[in-house]
């Protein structure tokens, strides 16, 4: 094992001098040379089409949420104040009321014992919801909503939104899992996520070599979702902003600004959940209301264009206007992409931060992570999707453009965060110090949460030593600097791919462990019931 792990250590010395080479030289496009085709070809796997030109994996991610959400009897609505409430701490109670009568007992525990059993996790159910909260609302709601709009127009706002709604289903589900099936360890630490749902969930099941199969897959693409979406594509987001606040022309000063913010990212994550928890439980709900101060001034700024945007969200998500969009299934899926990508509902990431918690009952933190969708899409998804729709009522640049994701705006191209950017500073002054400083925000947010998420899947592989921590933080430190260091494209390519992959095997432990959920949930229920009494 060591060998390996010396082995994996040893890869990020290439990566690092090819990086300083490629900077020296004002070389940074030979880094998209070489890792375009590695890209692409994971691309072509992950989104393999089945119908109309869908990717099978969105018709799945789409199918299943809508599975859970009937199944479970909309539970993104029915049980939206109950989850607020849980996260306000109203049923804390329940976890360590002194009820002792045996006629009490839930699933065998007297609920006087339950006290004690409630002691085991690292995080409180609010600090649960910061960290996960942190991974998904990142650069994929400045940068991500701005590429479905260039891609696919106004019309991309209504499916996201509709795939946010589906997906808090979908988050219920595999959170409640993540916490129902965690380790936690001697010292008290938690282990958690579909990597462990899957293989002791699928051996209670009766398909034992099959659990080790999916969560072995489970962990891999995680790993490397935690390289690509959950840290080159935010590190290469910050990248962006800071270049263009700054001025820097040098071709060397990604590679810089990446190296900074790597220190920094080191920094933190060494602490572990605990202390990643502390800094997201302060810095997620900061930047998210500011963030939401600024689209909200510019929205009611703006007031007698909002019918006319929301207008266009509705018409144009079934009479699509964006040039070689493809029609309605093209707006549909670059709207349901970019969901995806940015909330990780059926993803099963967000289960590994969820499992940390102080709870009992594993399906009060599934209700606290169906919150995580509203959020991220619902929400900041549509702010930011109103912002750039109204600031282009002026023609300021064509819906579809070449098909890439840039657009032209006064003869110069943008991408991702930068279309965002122009759309602020046209009605907040100083608004690209504003925006820079949220995109790093969220950027350093989001990286700190994956490489959590990462770490318990790395060590899910390779054991749970500290040699095996050190290598995994020096390698996701490395994709920093190369997510800074390369262009838009084929990290965004990469990152998309990996998260997706992420869906597969999870489906698998969802399909099967449904029920399971649903029985964790009338448990909870009753608890409250009796609690109350």
């Amino acid at each position: 094992m060591k060998r390996i792990l010396l082995s994996l250590l040893a890869l990020t010395i290439p990566f690092l001098t090819f990086a300083q080479e490629t900077t020296e030289k004002g070389l940074d496009q030979k880094i998209d040379e070489a890792f375009k085709p590695f890209s692409d070809a994971v691309s072509s796997i992950v989104f393999f089409e089945v119908f109309a030109g869908a990717p099978f994996v969105i018709i799945l991610l789409v199918l299943s949420a809508l599975f859970f959400t009937l199944y479970f009897g909309f539970p993104n609505i029915r049980y939206f104040g109950k989850a607020i409430n849980v996260v306000r701490g109203k049923y804390d109670d329940v976890e360590g009321h002194s009820l002792g009568d045996p006629s009490a007992a839930v699933d065998g525990d007297i609920r006087d014992t339950i006290r004690d059993e409630s002691k085991e996790g690292e995080v409180s159910h609010f600090q649960a919801l910061a960290t996960a909260v942190s991974g998904t609302v990142g650069n994929g709601n400045i940068a991500g909503v701005a590429l479905a709009i260039a891609l696919g127009g106004p019309g991309a706002t209504f499916w996201m939104i509709i795939c946010g709604l589906l997906g808090m289903s979908t988050k219920f589900v595999e959170c409640t899992l993540g916490v129902q099936y965690r380790d936690v360890g001697e010292d008290g630490t938690v282990y958690g996520g579909p990597m462990y749902y899957l293989s002791k969930g699928l051996k209670d099941k009766g398909f034992k070599t099959l659990g080790k199969i999916v969560a072995a897959l489970f962990a891999i693409f995680c790993i490397g979702g935690s390289f690509g979406g959950g840290n080159a594509a935010q590190s290469n987001q910050a990248t962006i902003v800071l270049k263009e606040l700054m001025g820097f022309e040098s071709t060397g000063a990604g590679f810089w600004i990446g190296v900074t913010l790597a220190i920094l990212v080191g920094i933190i994550i060494i602490g572990g959940i605990k202390r990643i928890a502390s800094v997201t439980e302060k810095v997620v709900p900061f930047m998210a209301v500011m963030y939401l101060l600024a689209c909200l001034y510019i929205i009611f700024s703006n007031f007698s264009y909002v019918d006319d945007a929301l207008g266009m969200i509705v018409s144009e998500a079934f009479n699509p206007k964006a040039i070689g969009v493809g029609g309605i299934i093209g707006v549909l899926l670059v709207g349901f992409k970019r969901a995806a990508f940015s909330n990780e509902a059926g993803a099963g990431s967000a289960s590994i931060a969820h499992s940390a918690v102080k709870t009992n009952y594993s399906a009060s933190e599934g209700l606290v992570a169906l919150l995580e969708p509203f959020i991220d899409t619902v929400v900041i998804c549509t702010m930011t999707a109103l912002v750039i729709i109204i600031f282009n009522f002026g023609g300021a640049f064509e819906y579809g453009g070449d098909g890439s994701g840039a657009v032209f705006i006064d003869g110069v191209s943008y991408e991702g965060a930068g279309i965002t950017s122009m759309a602020f500073a046209k009605y907040i002054p100083y608004s690209n110090v504003f925006l820079t400083i949220a995109v790093v925000l969220f950027a350093v947010s989001t990286m700190i949460s994956w490489s959590y998420y990462g770490l318990q899947s790395w060590k899910f592989l390779f054991g749970r030593g500290k040699a095996a921590d050190l290598v995994y933080k020096i390698l996701f430190l490395t994709f920093v600097v190369i997510g800074a260091a390369a262009s838009m494209n084929s990290i965004w390519a990469f990152s998309d791919a990996m998260i997706f992959a992420m869906v597969f095997p999870n489906m698998v432990g969802l399909f099967f462990l449904f029920p399971v959920v649903k029985k964790q949930l009338a448990r909870y229920f009753e608890a409250i019931k009796v609690s109350k009494s």
